[in-house]
């Protein structure tokens, strides 16, 4: 059995080529532009060559925060060409305004004008190409799934959104007393139907998400060492979930979690519990001295705007489960909880308009680097939650309690990368989230988060 000839990168193959290329066109136009037009500023030369890695590092960072390398945005024409020239006015800028470690700004002031467009045409041309071929059918990941026919559908449908280039072939039904219906999503194959797609080269990984072991037949199980022996892709479901979205998948792990979910060693890693400390308290500090010069501006507004006592506290549920007063910027009318403590949600009518503003810009977040100071929260690190919710949600949603484990964060990886819970579904998306960084915490995933957070602040995402 010979694997398909079609080619698919894996996301993080692409994540890697897109920062590359991005880096290798940018140089390679403005050396083009420097030679034809003999400008002595885009000549990178041997006594040089620190520009490249100064310039390549300003574009690759800059990049990250505009989203170029999130690659659904990046497979959309509209949403590349407001990255790309998001990211390279921003690039120039920083270059031109760091001549420390850049080459001094050109007394000819047309060749700025060069520079920026060198870098903004380049990139636009190759990412329109990227659209352009990377998107085709050749580039397809087609998957064969093994799963119960009630989770099917679903597993398909998280692949989907999380790469665009997967395909579902179909899938092999393991649950046999569920009776299966019609359904336009996904095609129900028999073993024999699926040995001819392999055979006709329709399928390159088989992804196995069944949790009915007794549904794994002799049969099946003889055909999957067969292609595993003949080096044919065939992963398990939670292993390529975890890799594509950046969640643990909970409500696929059984009762023996531990199993799947080793703790990062980074969590007892003294070394890099020193840096995490230091790390809060010199931020805090810079995070305060912020915020003293802001309050006056946001005492005026939410004397304008909220009409109100300007701070509020609140208990949340800390690390080990120990309760805390977590201080905010208020954002929400007197009394917003006569009836009770709910979840805010979009468009919630409780939220004054000059608190839309705090939520939105993430300032009304300031004061809570006083609680890092103290130690009860650190910068990075799953959100507080309420003890009212915790208690609901813990009873609900397997693990729930697994995020108290670490210090709550300022930000985190499930604050980046979904939005605040408003239903259950979207405090499991979060856990899924918040599991994940507590199993691969390390300073490289912080500073993604970092990052990452610039992107929300930048792009208005707090609620």
């Amino acid at each position: 059995m010979s694997q398909t000839g079609s080619i698919h990168f894996e996301i993080s193959e692409r994540k890697v080529l897109l920062r590359i290329i991005d880096v290798m066109v940018v140089l390679g136009a403005l050396h083009l532009v420097g030679v034809v037009f003999d400008f002595d500023y885009f000549k990178i030369n041997e006594q040089h060559w620190s520009w490249i890695i100064i310039l390549g590092t300003y574009l690759t960072f800059f990049a990250t925060v505009f989203e170029l390398y999130h690659l659904q945005r990046a497979s959309r024409i509209t949403a590349t060409l407001r990255g790309v020239v998001f990211t390279s006015s921003i690039t120039s800028l920083v270059y031109l305004l760091t001549p420390f470690f850049t080459p001094s700004l050109p007394e000819n002031r047309l060749q700025i004008l060069y520079f920026y467009l060198a870098i903004t045409l380049s990139l636009l041309i190759w990412r329109a190409m990227y659209i352009k071929l990377f998107s085709s059918s050749r580039f397809y990941k087609n998957i064969l799934i093994i799963a119960d026919a009630t989770d099917a559908a679903e597993v398909a449908e998280t692949l989907q959104e999380a790469d665009p280039n997967y395909k579902i072939a179909g899938y092999i039904n393991t649950d046999k007393e569920l009776h299966i219906g019609h359904d336009d999503r996904i095609n129900v194959l028999t073993i024999q139907e699926a040995k001819n797609r392999l055979e006709g080269q329709e399928v390159s990984e088989i992804v196995i998400a069944s949790s009915h072991v007794e549904g794994i037949t002799s049969d099946l199980y003889k055909w999957l060492i067969e292609l595993v022996e003949n080096g044919f892709s065939v992963r398990e479901y939670t292993q390529v979930y975890e890799e594509i979205t950046d969640r643990v998948p909970v409500q696929y792990v059984g009762k023996d979690f531990y199993k799947y979910f080793p703790f990062a060693r980074n969590n007892n890693n003294k070394l890099y519990m020193v840096y995490h400390r230091f790390f809060d308290i010199l931020f805090s500090v810079l995070g305060m001295f912020i915020g003293l010069i802001i309050i006056p501006f946001i005492f005026i507004g939410n004397l304008i705007g909220n009409r109100g006592s300007l701070f509020y506290s609140q208990e949340r549920v800390g690390k080990n489960r120990k309760f805390f007063k977590i201080y905010k910027f208020r954002t929400m009318v007197k009394n917003a909880e006569a009836h009770g403590a709910q979840f805010a949600t979009k468009n919630d009518s409780r939220i004054t308009p000059f608190g839309k503003f705090l939520r939105r810009s993430r300032l009304d977040e300031f004061p809570q680097f006083f609680n890092i100071l103290k130690g009860e929260m650190s910068i990075i690190g799953p959100r507080p939650e309420r003890p009212i919710f915790v208690k609901e949600l813990s009873i609900k949603i397997p693990f729930y309690e697994t995020r108290h484990v670490v210090k709550p964060g300022l930000t985190g990886w499930a604050q980046v990368k979904t939005k605040y819970g408003e239903t259950e579904a979207d405090s499991l998306r979060k856990l899924q989230y918040d599991l994940f960084y507590i199993k691969h915490r390390s300073v490289f995933l912080d500073l993604r988060i970092v990052v990452k957070t610039l992107s929300t602040i930048v792009f208005f995402k707090g609620q």
